[in-house]
C-alpha cells in the first residue's frame, strides 16, 4: 500500500460525485443492477474510485446474480481491509480501501471456487484500467 489518504468531507465531496461519497463515504449501496461495472467484460484492474487504488483483477470477477460486481478474491490485499459490519440488524464483513478508507462492499462465504467467497463491490466504489 502507498501512503495513507485522509481529506475532510469538503475536499471528498468537491472530488466526488454525490452517489459515488453516499456509497463511498457513508457506506451507501447503490441499487443492484445499476451499476456501471456489472456487465463489464474487459481485461484489466478495478481501482478505488476515491484514490486510484489497485484493488481488485477482471479475471476474478464473476456473475454472481446478486446485481453487484463480484469477484472471488482481492486482487491487491495490500489495498483492502475488512471489518466487522453491524449495521441494519445483521453481522456481515465490510470492504474497504487501505489507502483512503473508502467503503467498497460486502463480503460473503458463499462464492465459487477457489475461495468460496464473494466480494459483492459497489460499481460506484470502482474505476477500471483496462490492461
Amino acid at each position: 500500500m502507498t501512503d495513507k489518504i485522509s481529506k475532510t468531507d469538503e475536499e471528498w465531496r468537491a472530488q466526488l460525485s454525490a452517489e459515488q461519497y453516499q456509497v463511498t463515504r457513508c457506506k451507501g449501496t447503490e441499487r443492484p443492477f445499476t451499476g456501471h461495472h456489472l456487465d463489464r467484460k474487459e481485461d484489466g484492474t478495478y481501482t478505488c474510485s476515491c484514490c486510484g487504488a489497485k484493488l481488485f483483477h477482471s479475471s476474478d470477477k464473476f456473475d454472481s446474480g446478486s446485481g453487484w460486481p463480484s469477484f472471488v478474491r482481492m486482487g491487491h490485499s495490500e489495498n483492502i481491509t475488512t471489518r466487522t459490519d453491524t449495521s441494519h440488524g445483521m453481522v456481515r464483513i465490510e470492504v474497504e480501501c487501505a489507502r483512503c478508507d473508502a467503503h467498497l462492499g460486502h463480503v460473503f462465504e458463499d462464492g465459487p471456487a477457489p475461495t468460496g467467497q464473494r466480494y459483492c463491490i459497489n460499481s460506484l466504489s470502482l474505476d477500471f484500467e483496462k490492461d
